[in-house]
């Protein structure tokens, strides 16, 4: 088992940044990939960004891309999500998820996941 606690999330204007992080004990953490996705209301929860568990493989959303950046500490089990540039369409819960090895963008791939952070993002 991998258990993920997500920080960081807020109230931004549009424009600001916000850091998300996640925090991850149990299982070793850096055998893992991590994923970010994210649930707005009435919406359905899509891929953000995710990075292998070496973090030498990353991809994100074509939404996404070019304003967050995914990162990983493994000696800090610990995984990041810098967001900037927020837009309104941003605001959703943002949640972290780990499994073994190798990144995907299917968030039905990823066995353990956090509770969620929620961003809001002011027009």
């Amino acid at each position: 088992q991998v258990q993920l606690v997500e920080s960081g999330g807020g109230l931004v204007q549009a424009g600001g940044s916000l850091r998300l992080s996640c925090a991850a004990s149990g299982r070793i953490f850096s055998n893992h990939a991590m994923g970010w996705f994210r649930q707005a209301p009435g919406k359905e929860r899509e891929f953000v960004a995710a990075i292998s568990w070496s973090g030498d493989r990353i991809y994100y959303a074509d939404s996404v891309k070019g304003r967050f950046t995914i990162s990983r500490d493994n000696a800090k089990n610990t995984g990041y999500l810098q967001m900037n540039s927020l837009k309104p369409e941003d605001t959703a819960v943002y949640y972290c998820a780990a499994r073994p090895l190798i990144a995907t963008m299917a968030s039905n791939g990823y066995p353990y996941w956090g509770q969620g952070t929620q961003v809001t993002v002011s027009s």
